[in-house]
């Protein structure tokens, strides 16, 4: 049997040293430890993927926590299942050993118990996220519902907005100019001038 261990920070700048430090306590061969410093956005990791191909059946795979194997409760179950069941390679998670698939307690195998608390972690968590969102939702209708609006706040055309519309219009200065002499910033400037634009077209179309 061959003891690895797997790292992972979510950017580079991050530093991999705290669960370097948890491998090699837990007695992890500093030559069979891979490291990615990468988000966990997909498994195109260089060296999750070398690891994945180098385990083979009866070795342990060493993690400081589960969310290194993937994002989401998703994502975990399914790189769960790939190294446990069809790898048949056990599992050690330092920061929750009830995970640990090399335990048994009262002649229960830890694969199975393993299995049973993940699909619970998975379930709790999404729960959450659902009553999270529910919340989010119900709190914007009540304040929608009150009159408050979301995003941006619109900015209005000063009042010389008109003058420097029709000379920018006309060509006689540049949008940036008209802009500027309007008192706008120049997005917000030519922002108006389109919808100013599509008022007239309308208007034209409906005399028609």
């Amino acid at each position: 049997m061959a003891k690895y261990g797997y790292v992972r920070v979510s950017t580079k700048e991050q530093r991999t040293d705290r669960q370097m430090e948890a491998m090699l306590e837990y007695g992890v061969d500093e030559k069979h430890i891979y490291a990615d410093k990468l988000s966990g956005k997909d498994f195109n990791r260089p060296s999750y993927q070398k690891l994945m191909k180098k385990l083979k059946t009866g070795d342990l795979l060493v993690i400081k926590s589960i969310d290194r194997l993937g994002r989401d409760y998703r994502e975990i179950l399914e790189e769960w299942r790939k190294i446990v069941r069809t790898k048949e390679v056990d599992i050690e998670v330092i920061d929750l050993p009830l995970l640990n698939t090399t335990q048994e307690i009262d002649g229960i195998a830890g694969v199975l118990i393993a299995d049973i608390l993940l699909r619970l972690l998975a379930y709790v968590s999404q729960t959450e996220r659902d009553f999270i969102r529910q919340r989010q939702a119900e709190g914007i209708a009540i304040a929608i519902a009150r009159g408050i609006h979301f995003g941006r706040e619109r900015i209005e055309p000063s009042d010389d907005f008109d003058t420097w519309f029709d000379k920018w219009i006309s060509g006689e200065v540049s949008s940036r100019v008209a802009a500027e002499r309007a008192g706008m910033k120049h997005t917000t400037f030519y922002r108006r001038c389109k919808e100013k634009l599509s008022e007239r077209i309308q208007k034209s179309c409906s005399k028609k």
